[in-house]
Formats: structure tokens, sequence, C-alpha cells
């Protein structure tokens, strides 16, 4: 009697046992998709998204390329030129010859340089810690206040957006020895007129205080929003530990607010080391080169006597040095903001 076809049970292609399913040991397993099948090859759901996520990328960078490009340009362009000319005698006239580290030499042996960058450290330790507490304070403040904290938060932050020359002004007429409203102040309380920007010594406390004024809105607003951005619960459990208000300021949100912290340290260490116009207004780097700062020093060397590769070197060794700092900031304060 012959077998039908149902009776039967072929083998498998792999030469198997007959009934055993799929390949046999150590077979490659290959679909008919595959490249190395014969059908036609299909993009399965990995390759697609990568696919898709190599457009996407490839969109962005032609969405960010013409700002990426101005930026490179006018940001890494006069750093490499500035390079340049701190390497040559560059002149007003075009004319130049390479000098190699013949103005960095001069300038360690200029005294005035040593004079200037001693002036900008010491007005930096003293803008930068005026700055930060009476912005972490005014923050703190906003931060508990419901009432009107939108009115208050512009009210502080508009001494940033006015002109840095408006607000020296401002100053220099407050500090003023005869008519200005601080010494007018102080005769009230009896204590005589005190030549605010014409004593050696106060002066860069004077000027300090006047861009912490002009500047602390800025940070106020960074720390405002690192302190919006505690959880709550952390501090509650605080208070139902028995903590203080001091104590939970402390120990609860300032490690909290570390990291914002030091972005702003970072920030306004930068700008304490790049003064310049509160002292051109105020004091014109008076008295006796009091106020007179590294920026100050780089404007008289590069505007005033157009030696610009002399001036292009001061300008690379300010970058040095707030590169140095920054790094210190960042090995005190900020190693365990990551």
């Amino acid at each position: 009697m012959r077998k039908t076809v149902t009776d039967e049970v072929a083998p498998d292609e792999g030469g198997g046992p007959p009934g055993a399913s799929g390949p046999p040991p150590g077979a490659k397993d290959t679909a008919p998709g595959d490249r190395g099948g014969r059908g036609r090859p299909v993009t399965g759901a990995a390759g697609r998204s990568r696919i898709m996520r190599r457009r996407e990328a490839l969109a962005g960078l032609a969405f960010v390329a013409p700002m990426l490009a101005l930026f490179i340009v006018f940001r890494f362009g006069p750093t490499l030129g500035a390079a340049f000319l701190s390497v040559t005698d560059y002149r007003l006239s075009g004319e130049w010859t390479f000098i190699g580290a013949g103005n960095y030499t001069r300038l360690l042996g200029d005294d005035l340089f040593w004079e200037s960058l001693g002036v900008t450290a010491v007005y930096t330790v003293l803008y930068v810690p005026m700055t930060v507490a009476l912005a972490l304070g005014t923050a703190v403040l906003l931060h508990r206040t419901l009432w009107l904290r939108g009115f208050f938060r512009g009210l502080f932050f508009l001494p940033y957006v006015t002109s840095i020359v408006l607000a020296a002004v401002i100053w220099k007429w407050i500090y003023e020895v005869q008519d200005g409203l601080l010494n007018a102040s102080l005769g009230v309380l009896g204590i005589g007129p005190v030549d605010f920007l014409g004593s050696e010594s106060l002066v860069l406390p004077s000027i300090a205080a006047a861009s912490a004024w002009k500047g602390f809105g800025y940070s106020m607003l960074i720390l405002l929003a690192g302190l919006q951005s505690i959880p709550r619960e952390v501090t509650e459990a605080a208070t139902i530990d028995g903590a203080s208000g001091w104590q939970r300021f402390r120990w609860v949100t300032l490690p909290l607010l570390r990291p914002v912290l030091f972005f702003v340290l970072v920030i306004e260490a930068i700008l304490g080391f790049q003064v310049f116009d509160a002292m051109y207004v105020m004091t014109a780097g008076g008295p006796v080169r009091a106020s007179y700062s590294l920026v100050y020093f780089l404007y008289d060397a590069g505007f005033k006597f157009f030696d610009f590769g002399y001036a292009s070197a001061v300008g690379l060794v300010l970058f040095l040095v707030v590169l140095v700092f920054s790094l210190v900031q960042r090995r005190l304060i900020g190693r365990d903001t990551d």
C-alpha cells in the first residue's frame, strides 16, 4: 500500500533527525532577510532606530551650525590672533617682527605689570565675597517670601541690566566728598567727610561695593533657582528632627546648593579679574594707581601706546591667571559637585 505524503515526516534541511525543529547544534541561524541569505536585506528595528538617531543628529547639527561657526570664529579666532600677536612687536602701522618670548620676558621685569596684577587680585578678593554674600542673602529672602516675590525679584535684578558706566557715575556722585549722599548721611551721625575714592586704602573696597551692587542680581537668580530645586521633604525632615533655621541652612541647604554656589563663584571671579569700566569711570586708575587693574594696564598698552604685541601678551597672561584660579576653585569647592 502506497503511503501518502502526509504519512511521511520530511527530515530537516539541516540534516537533523525527523521531527526535530530548528537548526542542528553549531549551525548559524540565518534569516531570509539577512545579508547572508538569498532574500532582500531588510533593516531591523535596531537599524532603523540607529538611522533615525543619525538623521536627528545631522538635522540638529545643521540648525546649530551657523551659530557654532560664529562662536568658533569670534571666540577662538581672537584668541589665536592674540596668541600670534603676543610673540610679535606688532604696531599700528601693520608692520611686525617675530620676537618669540620677548614680550613675556618684558612683562616679568615690568613693575607696573606686577602692581596692576596685585591690584586686580585684591579687588577680586573683595568683590567676590561681597557679591556672593549679597546674592545668597537676597535669594534666601526671596525664597521665603511669598508676597510680591516676582516684583522684588525684578527690582533686585534691575541694577544688573543697568549700564556699568551709568552705575559708575551714580556711585561716583554717592561717594563725593562734599555733596555726596553717603558723606551727607555720615555727617548726620557726626562723622566727618570721607574721601572714599581719593584714599588708597578705601578706593578698592568702594569700587568693589559699587560693582557688587551692580552685578549681584544675576547670581541672585541662579542661587534662587538652586534653592527652589531643593526638595521640600529634606528641609521638613530636618525640622522634624529639631534642627533650627541656621542648622537647616548650614547642614542641609548649603551642601545641596554647592554645585550652584561653585558656578556662581567661578563666574564672579572671572568678572572680578576683568574689571575695567568701573575703575576707568570712577577713578581713572587713581589715586597713585591704587585702582589700576590688569585690564587697565592692557588698555593703556594697546590703545594708548599702540603696543599691540605687548597688550596681547598681557591678555594671555590674564587668561592663564583666570584659568588657574578657576581650577583652584574647582579643587577646593567643586570637587564633590559632580
